[in-house]
């Protein structure tokens, strides 16, 4: 991949692809996740018009969420003549023509006609399985191409796909190494950085672990590695690889590496004929943590406690296909009849295209006893164990499998209970993904009443649904430590940050003195769970008292319609009120919160709605998906409506093209001048069915 040769590329194969006529399903989104599983496989093709080509897979890069290639090539030749159906290789062949695209949650699939002689269906799946953590601890996906005539003759066809080395690392003049072997019936080559740097990333890829490509170890199959152009055009113009391994061992741009697979599938009627890839990676370590002793420590990838070695791992993987296809229509069945259910066809547009985003930024870890999930805060600032961006996704783990929030609320509980934060309340992270080593000095970016009203909202949450109550008592001491904090910061908040950290600092917010009260109330509840009486009435009549005074200084009653303000008295104001929603998540209702608030927001957001949302508050017309699906889930139906229907069309007509962003202007549909992407957060677009 020379870069100006794939400019030209760029150029020619965007022209070609735009000009075919695809359809989108359920929508056209601004970037089509491609190999979604992990931080470190993440991988999509750009689709908006701010830098992508439409959607199309011949004509754009498939890249990594942080934009650097990760280059993934297709090819075809029928009846001798070749064409490209992904990437953008340079001197490509013509481009195939694509008819449709869809994705669900756990695939996306695009439909191909190739000279009007025989039809590509080609699946890129990411499994998610929430409830099979041997499944979901491994960090690889599956490409499943599928070929039949579609003029009802026979045709010669032979299929062609190759990764580069792009994938092994962020730094292009690494030096990387690979081979080419078999095992279990697969084929597969096997590359990475000839320097491995443990917990070490450049451009967010990781420096450490081995990747593997893989297919069939079957006849008609062929590989080769090599210069980029040369085993390209050797498949186009041969049909074949020569089954040789390149031996120069070379950096990553030093006349491109690839690794390439050929499959001769003869004649090929109108009976589909399918080959199947997978690609992945492996690392025996996957985070330095600072728990339970005094120094960091390697915390295994929790793939380890399944498999004894690499190998294992891949073929695995690779021959789990029909169960793992199986365990994805499950799921995509379930999200899509839960939604469909819950709020209609434009619901299930947002929810299918979250899950593997959300789960894109979550490493599994540890063992299987004791499983551990770390959360990379992607995009925004890379941080490790964000409290205040794992809030906002915790709808779609709850309804996925609650026990997935205990495994991720574990390292916090524990870097914090073995005393190495000096701060009363709650952390606000761990570090720098995938290095938690915390802040022992109290250094972290402060949000107190955030990270306090988060932490004892989510402790509730989970020991509700998972109906384990030894988790609060187990974690006892510090909920009601960082309650104390609630008690005393809850009611007049002072100025300072909140989750909405790009919005600056504030006094007395009223969205955020909301959640600290909501915190207060939930704390109430943890005292009755776990025995302590009398702390339950204490926190309970202050959360009440609270509650009752919340009314009176944040909102505005006297305009029309009333709503409540962005801060106390700033009558002007006003904001989505996002943190309401915990109050109906923990089931708590109107018995303390009054139905009245619930309809006077409901009944104020259709006022200031612009044409793609509702704004977060009145410093900006800038919103948040994650909240607003959070309002939405609580609003009345009209009110629900219009929210999902505004984040449904933005989806399928904003010109942002990296992942599903959580920020837009709702004015534009475009970024706000702060790309985020990719960010778990989109796990808060399950508001609604998580929701008791």
């Amino acid at each position: 991949m020379k870069f100006n040769s794939v400019a030209a590329a760029l150029v020619g194969l965007s022209a070609q692809a735009v000009n075919a006529a695809s359809t989108f399903s359920p929508a056209r989104p601004p970037a089509a996740p491609i190999a979604v599983k992990s931080p470190y496989l993440n991988s999509w093709l750009n689709a908006g018009s701010d830098g992508g080509n439409g959607g199309y897979l011949a004509g754009e890069w498939i890249t990594f969420w942080d934009q650097g290639i990760t280059a993934w090539v297709g090819l075809i030749r029928v009846d001798g003549v070749p064409y490209t159906w992904m990437g953008a290789p340079p001197n490509y062949p013509q481009v195939v023509d694509q008819t449709d695209f869809s994705y669900t949650s756990t695939r996306s699939t695009f439909i191909m006609n190739v000279g009007g002689k025989v039809g590509m269906n080609i699946t890129f799946m990411s499994p998610v399985t929430p409830n099979d953590l041997k499944r979901q601890s491994l960090t690889f996906t599956y490409l499943d191409v599928a070929v039949e005539s579609i003029d009802g003759a026979s045709h010669d066809v032979q299929l062609y796909a190759d990764v580069s080395g792009e994938w092994a690392s962020g730094d292009p003049a690494a030096v990387i190494t690979w081979d080419t072997n078999t095992a279990d019936g697969v084929r597969y080559h096997t590359f990475q950085r000839q320097d491995q740097e443990e917990f070490s990333e450049v451009r967010n890829q990781a420096s450490w672990g081995t990747w593997y490509w893989s297919t069939a170890d079957t006849d008609g199959i062929t590989y080769e590695s090599g210069i980029d152009v040369d085993v390209r055009a050797k498949f186009n113009n041969d049909g074949v690889l020569s089954n040789t391994k390149d031996t120069n061992f070379r950096a990553v741009n030093d006349n491109w590496p690839v690794f390439g697979f050929a499959k001769d599938l003869g004649s090929v009627g109108s009976a589909s004929v399918s080959t199947l890839f997978s690609l992945g990676l492996t690392q025996d370590n996957a985070i330095s943590f600072l728990g339970e002793g005094s120094s960091l420590t390697s915390v295994p990838s929790l793939w380890k406690s399944y498999f004894s070695n690499d190998l294992d791992a891949v073929t695995f993987f690779y021959n789990d296909y029909n169960e793992a296809s199986s365990l994805a229509t499950d799921l995509d069945n379930r999200v899509a009849s839960d939604s469909l259910a819950a709020a209609g066809q434009n619901y299930l547009t947002i929810t299918s295209l979250s899950v593997r985003q959300a789960f894109g930024a979550l490493q599994f870890t540890n063992t299987d006893s004791e499983p551990l999930i770390f959360l990379k805060e992607i995009s925004s600032n890379s941080d490790i164990e964000t409290v205040d961006v794992i809030y906002p996704s915790i709808p779609l783990l709850i309804w996925a499998n609650p026990k997935l929030l205990a495994y991720l609320l574990d390292p916090l509980f524990i870097n914090q209970e073995n005393g190495h934060y000096p701060n009363t309340n709650a952390i606000h992270d761990l570090g720098t993904f995938p290095v938690a080593k915390g802040y022992p000095d109290g250094s972290d970016e402060p949000m107190p009443l955030e990270e306090c009203g988060n932490m004892i909202i989510m402790a509730l949450a989970y020991a509700q649904r998972a109906s384990d109550t030894a988790y609060l008592n187990t974690h006892y001491a510090i909920l009601k430590q960082w309650a104390g904090y609630l008690v005393d910061e809850a009611l007049i908040p002072a100025n300072q940050l909140s989750t909405d950290d790009f919005a600056g600092t504030l006094a007395n917010q009223t969205n955020l003195a909301l959640k600290g009260i909501i915190g207060l109330r939930a704390m109430s509840e943890i005292a009755k769970l776990t025995g302590n009486s009398a702390d339950e009435k204490t926190y309970g009549d202050t959360a009440t008292s609270y509650i009752s005074q919340w009314q009176n200084l944040g909102i505005n009653s006297a305009a029309n319609p009333p709503h409540t303000t962005l801060s106390y008295g700033d009558a002007d104001s006003h904001g989505l009120l996002y943190n309401l929603y915990a109050n109906s998540l923990l089931g708590f209702g109107y018995d303390f919160v009054p139905q009245s608030v619930y309809d006077m927001q409901s009944n104020f957001y259709p006022t200031v709605a612009l044409e793609y949302g509702v704004p977060l508050d009145t410093r900006h017309t800038w919103t948040k998906s994650d909240w607003e699906m959070f309002a939405a889930a609580i609003a009345s139906v009209e009110t629900r409506d219009l929210f999902i229907s505004k984040l449904a069309n933005w989806i399928n007509v904003t010109p942002t093209n990296l992942a599903l962003t959580d920020l837009y202007d709702a004015a534009t549909g475009d970024f706000p001048g702060i790309t985020f992407h990719a960010r778990p957060v989109v796990g808060g677009h399950f508001a609604l069915l998580a929701l008791p």
